[in-house]
């Protein structure tokens, strides 16, 4: 089993984001079945790897670069173009391409779908973020009717629809890191997410959505935008609501009837085991077993598979075409 090595720009300051603790979850996941470490390329960090002195090294052909920051991908697959890459992709969208010797490792189904259109002669594999198992219900009181983190949230949500509840409801905006975040799903009865005008101002896509998720396992119910990754496991009428839904009035009316119901919310183990720690690190080990096994190919074969290019697809619907007049013409 080759060594991993996760690329990270840095893992403190301003790299601490929601992308970030993913992807140093998926370290400690990997960390239960094989070798495993953080090389940062940005900046540089005591008691790290960092990626410039790690390629003066002679052998590096029994380790795999893990890449997963969006806008350095680019610029990653140029200078790990003679090692073994996997991109861990979150949010889809991002204006590059990948050749077919580096497998994708998604972590949502529409992510994966994204990049079989993009990639399709890509290996490409299926694992979920995972929910940790303190985001459960604990059953305590719920002093909280609303909360909302307002990164991400978009401006009806934070300007429009808040204000309104504010007058008729115990509302809790956070705005800072929260160091006990399934403690706070717990006392609330309502969360707000609302990302799809944040990720269009991007011009990316929501990967997965973990805070919605997160919210569900401890209880809360949840108004949440569904864009994206988010369309994986929302179902709005069913495990959620949909926020934004015509009008602030109708959002407010729908929220306090929530809010107002004496109906204990719940959502099934079942339901969640797909994205808990035993069933991710089953997934996990299959998709290092075929990714060592590619690699080990990958030495011996080269790729011979036509890419699916502009130049390719122009050909293909230029015979398309000729094979149609054809038929028409030349019976």
């Amino acid at each position: 089993m080759r060594k991993l090595y996760f690329l990270l720009p840095g893992t403190d300051g301003k790299f601490a984001c929601g992308g970030l603790w993913a992807e140093l979850k998926a370290l400690n996941l990997v960390q239960q079945l094989c070798s495993a470490d953080v090389v940062t390329y940005r900046q540089r960090e005591k008691g790290k790897l960092f990626l410039d002195d790690l390629l003066k090294e002679k052998n590096l052909s029994d380790v795999i670069f893990v890449i997963s920051w969006g806008f350095d991908v680019a610029q990653l697959v140029a200078k790990l173009k003679q090692y073994n890459v996997v991109y861990h992709a979150h949010s889809p969208g991002y204006p590059f391409t990948l050749r077919a010797s580096i497998p994708i490792v998604t972590v949502s189904r529409y992510t994966m779908g994204y990049w079989g259109e993009k990639s399709p002669n890509s290996l490409i594999y299926y694992l979920p973020n995972q929910i940790s198992d303190e985001f459960k219900n604990l059953g305590i009181e719920r002093d909280i009717d609303v909360l909302v983190q307002a990164r991400k949230s978009s401006e009806y949500l934070i300007k429009e629809l808040i204000p309104a509840l504010q007058k008729r409801c115990k509302v809790l905006v956070v705005d800072s890191y929260v160091e006990d975040l399934p403690g706070l799903f717990n006392r609330a009865k309502v969360y707000l997410y609302d990302s799809a005008e944040y990720w269009a101002q991007q011009g990316v896509s929501e990967g997965f959505g973990l805070q919605p998720m997160e919210a569900l396992a401890c209880g809360c119910q949840v108004f949440s935008s569904v864009n994206g990754g988010l369309a994986d496991y929302l179902d709005p009428g069913f495990n959620c609501y949909k926020i934004a839904g015509y009008s602030q009035e109708y959002d407010v009316q729908r929220i306090l009837k929530v809010i107002d119901s004496s109906v204990a919310f719940s959502l099934s183990e079942e339901f969640l085991a797909e994205y808990r720690t035993e069933n991710i690190l089953k997934r996990l080990q299959v998709i290092l077993n075929e990714l060592n096994e590619f690699f080990d190919h990958k030495i011996q074969q080269p790729s011979n598979i036509k890419s699916l290019t502009q130049i390719r697809m122009a050909k293909l619907f230029a015979q398309k075409i000729y094979g149609k007049l054809r038929k028409k013409y030349f019976k």
